[in-house]
C-alpha cells in the first residue's frame, strides 16, 4: 500500500536538557536553513513536546528516495559543525525513521 514513488518522509526525534535548547538552535539553524534550501526538501516542520519541553521532533519531507538522501545529502559538509556542536547536548540516542506515505491520506490546506 505504501508508495515511495512520491519521495520520502525524514522524521527524527531528539532529546535535550531544556535549558540547552538555545546552544541547539543556535547551530541547528544554519543546517535548517540549508537543508531546507535543497530543491529536493519539499516539507520541514519542528515540534516540541509539551509534556517534555527538550524533546523535539522533525518531519522533512524529500522528493528523493532513501537511497539517495543517505548518498547524496547526507554527506553534505554543512552537517558537520552541526553534529559536532549539538550532538554532545544529547541526553538519549537520537531517533531517525524513514517513512513512505500511504497513497489517499495526505491533506494539506492552506
Amino acid at each position: 500500500m505504501a508508495n515511495s514513488s512520491k519521495g520520502v518522509s525524514l522524521q527524527v526525534k531528539i532529546y535535550l536538557k531544556p535549558e540547552d535548547l538555545p546552544k541547539f538552535f543556535e547551530h541547528f539553524k544554519p543546517a535548517y536553513d540549508q537543508i531546507i534550501a535543497e530543491p529536493e526538501c519539499t516539507f520541514f516542520e519542528m515540534y516540541q513536546s509539551q509534556e517534555e519541553p527538550g524533546t523535539l521532533f522533525w518531519v522533512e519531507n524529500w522528493s528523493v528516495s532513501k537511497e539517495w538522501l543517505i548518498q547524496n545529502q547526507f554527506p553534505k559538509e554543512y552537517y558537520k559543525p552541526y553534529f559536532a556542536a549539538t550532538d554532545p547536548l544529547h541526553i538519549k540516542p537520537r531517533e531517525i525513521q524513514f517513512l513512505d506515505l500511504v497513497p489517499g491520506y495526505s491533506t494539506a490546506k492552506p
